[in-house]
């Protein structure tokens, strides 16, 4: 099938292996112009040297874009989903895929202003960010070209990549000290691990695998207990301090790099149908997750708590599959974050050696009734009236034990 004549394209580029050889094929395949984006998520890594890749590739400097995105990634993304308690297959904490609609949001924005007819990114056909980045774009501009070179060219191999590279002049970089053999993705959230040992589920990892988390074994002897203050369900502050969003993200990070706190081992299901081995250090998130369940459990309504667990699966799913721009994700939102008006006060825990503990928490909005809850004496609960409530939800039970006999 013959290419669609393209004029310009937005292109999600790292500066690494994969985005620097799109680039040139865009430019040869497609005979048009490249517009560069390059996000700071917080991945850890210099977002600036994209600049001066894409300067040498021939882009032109006003078709450069390098974004900071932390505050609006954290803020925006991270923390209405955390509203929700949002873990995917009961332990993913969804560090990528809650990346990629900011990532397609900015790309169909910079399109928008700078006349571009196309977007292209660097995932494979194999995997969910395909899906992911691709429903962000339609959802957003259902006009706009997708370029997805993974299901369209034949370099389906590092080697190949590598010959390509060299080939055609594309500088690539060997990074040296904390660089890692593995597939990753990193941002403010998590990292990520796939392949090489990983691609066998009954392998264990090695150690050196982890380059955010001390592992627990040589975590600090001591514990550390720190304070999470909340207004409206989200993190305002850490022991008494108020931070933006990235800046309680990032110093939770901290805290649970140091006590080995996050790292999860999982067989995934990915949407396009196969399952997948992955490893991920999520030390903040893990922090975070604790400590809202521990505030919405002295300030949330019984029947509204166990409707929004039962509503996570569901907003867990949308957000793996790429449904984060959805009516229905939208809806699901509208929902939950009813339910965090009163979510506020703060969360003692505790950080050992892997474990995050909850020691504590209090609100003035608190639901939590010393007087009705005590073993002692008490003057605001007659014990009789439960016979009578037993009775009436014991009835069905009763009339058909009769019916038996």
């Amino acid at each position: 099938m013959a290419k669609k004549e393209i004029k310009k394209a937005v292109l999600a580029y790292s500066g690494g292996l994969d985005t620097s050889i799109i680039l040139k094929w865009l430019q040869d395949e497609y005979n048009c112009e490249v517009v560069t984006f390059t996000a700071d998520l917080g991945q850890g890594e210099e977002v600036e040297p994209a600049r001066e890749k894409a300067l040498a590739m021939g882009i032109k400097p006003e078709n450069i874009f390098i974004l900071d995105l932390r505050e609006e990634f954290v803020k925006d993304f991270v923390f209405p989903m955390f509203r929700a308690n949002t873990i995917y297959e009961g332990e993913y904490l969804l560090g990528t895929s809650i990346a990629r609609p900011l990532i397609a949001k900015k790309q169909i924005e910079i399109a928008n202003q700078t006349g571009a007819d196309a977007v292209s990114h660097g995932a494979t056909g194999k995997g969910n960010d395909q899906v992911r980045f691709e429903l962000g774009y339609l959802g957003l501009n259902p006009d706009i070209t997708v370029i997805a070179p993974w299901r369209e060219w034949d370099l389906n191999s590092r080697e190949k990549l590598l010959a390509y590279a060299q080939k055609h002049g594309i500088k690539i970089e060997k990074k040296q000290g904390t660089s890692s053999p593995y597939s990753m993705d990193a941002n403010l959230l998590h990292i990520s691990y796939e392949g090489l040992i990983l691609e066998d589920p009954s392998k264990e990892p090695e150690e050196s695998m982890w380059l955010w988390t001390t592992s627990p074994e040589n975590a600090p002897d001591e514990p550390e207990y720190i304070t999470i203050e909340y207004k409206n369900g989200d993190p305002i502050g850490i022991n008494g301090e108020e931070m933006s969003p990235a800046t309680i993200l990032t110093k939770l990070n901290e805290y649970g790099n140091k006590h080995g706190i996050g790292r999860i081992d999982i067989v995934e299901n990915r949407y396009v149908g196969m399952k997948a081995r992955g490893c991920y250090e999520t030390p903040g998130g893990t922090i975070m997750l604790k400590a809202h369940r521990a505030i919405e459990s002295i300030t949330l309504d019984r029947e509204a708590a166990h409707l929004k667990d039962e509503l996570m699966p569901r907003y867990a799913k949308l957000i793996y599959n790429g449904y984060w721009w959805s009516p229905e994700r939208e809806m699901l939102q509208a929902a939950i974050d009813k339910t965090q008006e009163n979510v506020e006060g703060s969360v003692r825990l505790k950080l050992y050696k892997g474990n995050v503990m909850v020691v504590g928490r209090e609100s003035e909005k608190s639901l939590f009734s010393e007087a009705h809850s005590t073993f002692e004496e008490d003057e605001v609960y007659d014990q009789s009236d439960a016979q009578g409530f037993i009775r009436l939800n014991a009835l069905r039970f009763i009339i058909a034990g009769k019916n038996r006999k």
